[in-house]
């Protein structure tokens, strides 16, 4: 996973760190405003997109995902494309391919829509292993081989990709190694009666203008928040619990044996920078320059639930990765 220290860029200043944090806000608020009811699952993607992380947004139909994902991309000024997977797609829909031109005798690389700064992928699970193998390069190593040659992704560069976890027919489970490949996997749960009822009377309001959306971040601004998360310090106690909430996860026996029943695989060492690098940038984003351990509890199961393989006694017991985790951290000593 490449991190926030991996950006080569001067770092801003104070004032030029509080004038981005602020429109990053003001972002927040905005599509908070298009999307509501759903600020976990906001948060959640623009501290995916400080961290360079990818994000895997799960949630029944109707629950505005592709709304949400498309209000981020208009507070950006970046390039945006929305790809539907398809059990007929190739790897070439998304990535591209070599094209012959007659009328100049040669052959052209035509570039696919994965060119963009942001890409939604809709039903990812619908695709077929070929498209994810194309899609698992392009999110690791940030290119794609087409006609044997390497092309880099732009920068920045992030994968959205939504699933519906009640509709499994004609669907292909994602393998661990490309979930493992997701900063954050964020589920999109019902809103508050206030919000729908929000939702509802907008809607039977024809008169009522629709919220405005309007860029207000550059790439330059993304780049620059960035290397303003590598100086929020994460000491050696916070970094202690990071180590330990992972460690949990593989040698649960030792917390609890019940437990240690339900999980089969913890999580990987990905996991453990992701889970540093999620709670730096939320941190950022309150205006602290400290981690604790509640900014890593804010994100812990964002960044462990799809990173932990449940066993069979699990799923017999009805047990979600969510309820799990909720009973492992506490057993893990707060510094």
């Amino acid at each position: 996973m490449q991190t926030c220290d991996d950006i080569p860029l001067q770092s801003p200043n104070r004032e030029q760190e509080d004038a981005i944090r602020e429109r990053l806000r003001q972002a927040e608020d905005q599509i908070d405003r298009v999307v509501l009811g759903q600020r976990s699952l906001v948060r959640g993607m623009l501290v995916s997109l400080l961290c360079r992380g990818h994000v895997l947004i799960e949630g029944v139909p109707g629950l505005a995902k592709t709304t949400a994902v498309s209000a981020l991309a208009a507070t950006i000024r970046t390039t945006f494309c929305r790809l539907q997977f398809t059990p007929d797609l190739l790897p070439s829909d998304i990535i591209g391919s070599e094209v012959y031109r007659p009328e100049q005798h040669r052959f052209e690389i035509q570039r696919g829509p994965i060119f963009a700064n942001l890409v939604l992928v809709d039903e990812i699970n619908r695709a077929p292993a070929k498209v994810q193998s194309a899609l698992l390069e392009a999110m690791q190593d940030r290119q794609v081989s087409i006609a044997g040659e390497s092309m880099p992704l732009p920068d920045p560069f992030m994968v959205l990709a939504t699933q519906n976890p009640i509709d499994q027919q004609g669907t292909y489970a994602l393998p661990e190694a490309q979930m493992d490949r997701f900063l954050m996997k964020l589920l999109v749960r019902y809103p508050e009666q206030a919000a729908e009822q929000t939702m509802l009377r907008r809607s039977l309001a024809p008169d009522v203008d629709p919220v405005e959306t309007k860029p207000l971040l550059t790439p330059d601004d993304i780049a620059a928040a960035q290397q303003a998360i590598a100086r929020v310090r994460v000491s050696p106690s916070v970094e202690e619990y990071v180590l330990q909430l992972v460690r949990a996860t593989r040698d649960t026996g030792e917390l609890d044996s019940k437990l240690a029943a339900y999980i089969r695989f913890g999580v990987s060492p990905r996991g453990t920078l992701a889970l540093a690098h999620a709670a730096r940038a939320g941190t950022f984003l309150d205006g602290r320059h400290h981690v604790t351990p509640d900014d890593v509890k804010a994100v812990v199961k964002d960044v462990f639930r799809h990173r932990i393989v449940l066993s069979y006694e699990a799923l017999a017991d009805d047990r979600h990765a969510d309820d799990v985790l909720d009973a492992l951290v506490p057993h893990v000593r707060v510094p």
